[in-house]
């Protein structure tokens, strides 16, 4: 691995205590690379929470916030961007008092609850000249971005259908008890601002952008929390007459997390598999099936030096993931500081965030009129 040679970039925490689904994770892969630093934080509205993650972080006492206000007002000078790590519903007003207060934000996904939201942070983001990045963290793994540059280079053909699921078993284990925010929907259910955003994000990342037309969505419930949705499938169109379905939840019971990928093109198809994420089976028109890792000469992009921490043989997982697009994210920010920053193919804010809402906004639809749905 590359290490740099730059001075670390300073964060402060707003969420994310040790409590959280995903603080510790942000925590590690964030500073993984030496790319960034957690300085200060509100982790918890609780002060026993609040005060055990600093400890746990290593953030001094005078730096440790009772309120996400108070951070905001004193930290100004002293941090180069906010991690937003509030659950979901929280995000909007979090990440607009930042922005509106000259920070940086870098959010975790899902970016709002509603299509609504994300304009309205968007248009923070506008009268700011500001930096939002939000971490849709599946595009981080060395042979989904493998699979992108394969895509891209026409090493599949044109593609004609994606395939994508996402089954997990959180509602339905014997003692689930998933946190008190996740037991409420909205016009979105809570397991498509899970979930979901992830499907969407990943068949946008792969390729290059192409935009959902129209949906045909089915939600419904399985688990042991009657009153919300936990199963989501979908079947999309999307220009240039690509076919995707979806399939997401969390009552699909012997799935801790089965995210799976199937690109089918003209010439060959691709699967990759996120419980064997090293992995990346590539079959050809002619019968041939060959399968790809990050060692292997056919794999491009995943040989990069930034992509093995250590060799091939010795599996890279969730957390590099993650720090891989926190190095993207790093690169982003500070181009963004120096006043010129190009288009990177691995950060994305609020416009593709705002297209996922809306995407998962039809598929609600759909569910409750039984017919295809525009995006």
């Amino acid at each position: 691995m590359a290490h740099t040679q730059l001075p670390h970039l300073r964060l402060g925490f707003i969420g994310g205590a040790l409590n959280s689904a995903v603080g510790y994770t942000h925590y590690n892969s964030s500073r993984l690379d030496g790319q960034f630093r957690v300085d200060c934080g509100c982790f918890s509205r609780r002060p026993e929470i609040n005060e055990e993650t600093a400890r746990t972080y290593g953030i001094p006492a005078e730096r440790t916030h009772g309120t996400w206000h108070a951070l905001l007002e004193n930290e100004k000078q002293s941090l180069d961007a906010i991690v937003v790590l509030t659950p979901t519903p929280d995000h909007k007003e979090v990440v607009i008092a930042a922005l509106d207060a000259g920070y940086s934000v870098i959010c975790e996904k899902a970016l709002t609850v509603s299509s609504e939201a994300c304009r309205s942070i968007g248009a923070a983001v506008t009268r700011n000249t500001g930096f939002l990045a939000v971490t849709y963290n599946y595009s981080g793994y060395p042979m989904v971005r493998e699979l992108r540059r394969m895509m891209a280079d026409g090493d599949l053909g044109r593609i004609q259908q994606i395939h994508i699921e996402i089954p997990q078993e959180g509602y339905l284990r014997q003692a689930a008890a998933p946190q008190a925010w996740r037991l409420k929907d909205y016009a979105v259910p809570t397991v498509s601002l899970d979930l979901g955003v992830h499907a969407h994000h990943l068949v946008h990342f792969l390729t290059g952008g192409k935009t959902p037309l129209e949906v045909m969505g089915d939600q419904c419930t399985y688990g042991q929390f009657s009153d919300i949705i936990d199963n989501v499938y979908c079947l999309a169109h999307y220009e240039d007459d690509l076919r995707v379905q979806s399939w997401f939840g969390k009552t699909a019971l012997g799935n801790r997390n089965g995210l799976r990928i199937r690109v089918y093109g003209s010439l060959a198809s691709a699967e990759w598999f996120q419980m064997q994420p090293e992995d990346l089976l590539f079959s050809q028109a002619d019968g041939r099936r060959v399968l790809i890792d990050r060692g292997s000469g056919d794999a491009d992009l995943a040989r990069q030096l930034r992509y093995n921490r250590f060799k091939s043989g010795h599996p890279s997982g969730f957390i590099e993931a993650f720090a891989n697009l926190y190095t993207d994210i790093a690169e982003q920010l500070r181009q963004h500081q120096s006043g010129v920053m190009t288009r990177s193919d691995f950060v994305y804010g609020v416009g593709e965030s705002e297209e996922g809402m809306r995407f998962l906004e039809a598929i609600s639809r759909s569910a409750q009129t039984r017919q295809w749905e525009a995006v």
